[in-house]
């Protein structure tokens, strides 16, 4: 795949712009709170890019697509979908509280509501899941993507230089500035994203046509597969799917960090419901081109890589010069952006709920700062380190690979989450055994019932665990519920506006559920 001297102009000054922008943007990082929390001042046009430039990754290009050329179709678009819901519920529930608290991390509030060790153990679990999962998956699928543009699909060494360039900028950048560089890159980043997958989709639909493209893959458009589907039946879309949107967007440290930094409740809000509307269209401009790429380049896709190859190869095939660059750029930001904000996330956690809290609590600004670049660079390595073996066929596909791995920890810490909230006089002691339970639980099901699908795992381990938590409080309750600390300069005042623009966003999804059911 050939670039012209038009194309590494644009993809040079495309990143010149964001690097260059973000890093002034941040170079007076001065506190723990400037450096991780961004000073607290992000506004809600960062907050929703931010997130969807955070969310969306190769691992959406190349897993999500790639599912969506195989196995599942456009039912996986129900991750999309239904995380576009869960943002309005978590927007309306769940940050008014973490706002108010006044909260670094997500571990942190789960001292405040049960005791240290509870957040230590989903520190813990959490550093865990980002070096061993997220953080290599989405390495590995940015080195993917780069060999299947520019290398050679069959030679184990073109995709081992794709994940040590993703991993090295990723890693220098976020070392930097901390989370004010990432979201002004995200501003970036999240538009280029956009547009890129919109512009590819156009190419697509262009090559195609539109009416060819439903007829001929009308039994791939279907939200709703049958109950005994491997991957998603019908039935984890009642329990089982909500568990792992829950767990993401509201208690995912590395998406929601932007939300604690915002500059006050409405801010906030806005933002998670402007990023629930952008939600929406993912689906169309990475799902629908990874259909096409089935349609158009179906024998191509051999070898490890599979159905993961599709969004690549429609982008090496359709697009032209002068576009390539672009495209190319957008996808780059995407894994940047997705790995900078893991990486910045991983060591805030690592900083503050383990380094600070256990470690050293006397720290000053200037140590925290150090100990958040140097464990960047570590967990960047790590990273590097585990990618590789990722294109493994066991694991299915990098997409379904990230969601049953997550499913270890992701039950536990939402059912902990939700019966802190609702029941106010649960025990610490009930929030340390969910968090304990759910490994235990959650790995004897994929051990003894591997062909149950990972959703439906969730869901029951989800429901044991709360069944356990439910009994516990029942038997020995708290004489008083505990008070969480209130952040009083905060501006908490509601926002009436932010329910009804949820309810459009929530209308709409219906819509479209009607439409491909």
């Amino acid at each position: 795949m050939g670039l012209t001297i038009l194309d590494v102009g644009m993809f040079v000054a495309f990143f010149a712009v964001v690097v260059g922008v973000s890093m002034y943007k941040s170079r007076k990082e001065e506190t723990s709170e400037d450096f991780f929390l961004a000073s607290r001042s992000l506004s809600w046009p960062f907050i929703g890019l931010s997130l969807i430039a955070a969310n969306i990754s190769t691992e959406h290009f190349v897993g999500m697509a790639g599912q969506g050329a195989g196995i599942a179709g456009l039912a996986v678009a129900s991750y999309e979908w239904i995380a576009a819901i869960t943002l309005v519920f978590v927007a309306i529930f769940f940050l008014p509280k973490f706002l108010r608290s006044g909260i670094f991390t997500i571990p942190e509030y789960l001292e405040y509501r049960y005791s240290p060790a509870a957040r230590a153990i989903m520190a813990f679990y959490t550093m865990v899941i980002y070096v061993g999962v997220t953080i290599a998956a989405v390495i590995y699928s940015g080195g993917l993507t780069l060999q299947t543009l520019f290398g050679d699909l069959g030679n184990p060494r073109h995709l081992l230089y794709g994940v040590l360039v993703i991993g090295a900028i990723a890693a220098l950048y976020t070392m930097w500035g901390g989370l004010k560089a990432v979201a002004w890159a995200d501003l970036f980043q999240g538009s280029a994203l956009i547009a890129g997958g919109a512009l590819t989709m156009v190419l697509g639909f262009k090559a195609i046509g539109v009416r060819s493209f439903f007829a001929h893959n009308a039994d791939k458009l279907h939200m709703v597969l049958d109950r005994n589907h491997p991957v998603l039946p019908w039935t984890a879309l009642v329990v089982g799917l909500w568990i792992p949107n829950f767990y993401y967007w509201g208690l995912n440290q590395y998406i929601t960090q932007r939300t604690l930094a915002a500059k006050t409740l409405k801010q906030g809000q806005l933002g998670v419901i402007f990023a629930a509307a952008l939600k929406l269209t993912i689906p169309f401009i990475i799902i629908f081109p990874g259909i096409m790429s089935l349609q158009l380049y179906g024998d191509q896709m051999t070898g490890k890589s599979g159905t993961d190859a599709a969004y690549p190869l429609l982008i090496r095939n359709l697009v032209g010069p002068g576009f390539k660059a672009f495209i190319f750029a957008a996808i780059s930001g995407a894994v940047i952006s997705s790995l900078a904000s893991m990486l910045n996330s991983a060591s805030t956690i690592f900083t503050m709920d383990l380094f600070k809290r256990h470690l050293k609590p006397d720290a000053s600004h200037k140590t925290l700062i150090w100990t958040g670049r140097i464990t960047t660079l570590l967990f960047a390595m790590g990273g590097m380190i585990i990618a590789p073996k990722l294109g493994d066929p066991r694991f299915m596909g990098i997409f379904t690979y990230i969601q049953e791995f997550q499913g270890y920890i992701s039950p536990g810490i939402l059912a902990v989450f939700v019966f802190g909230m609702i029941f106010k006089k649960a025990p610490p002691m009930a929030g340390v055994t969910g968090l304990l339970l759910t490994v235990p639980i959650y790995g004897f099901l994929h051990w003894q019932f591997s062909q149950i699908a990972f959703l439906n795992r969730m869901a029951i381990t989800f429901g044991i665990i709360l069944l356990v938590m439910a009994v516990m409080t029942y038997i020995k309750p708290l004489a008083e519920p505990k008070v969480l600390p209130v952040r009083k300069e905060f501006d908490m005042r509601p926002t009436p506006s932010v329910v009804w623009l949820g309810a459009i966003v929530i209308a709409i999804t219906v819509t479209l559920y009607i439409i491909f059911w």
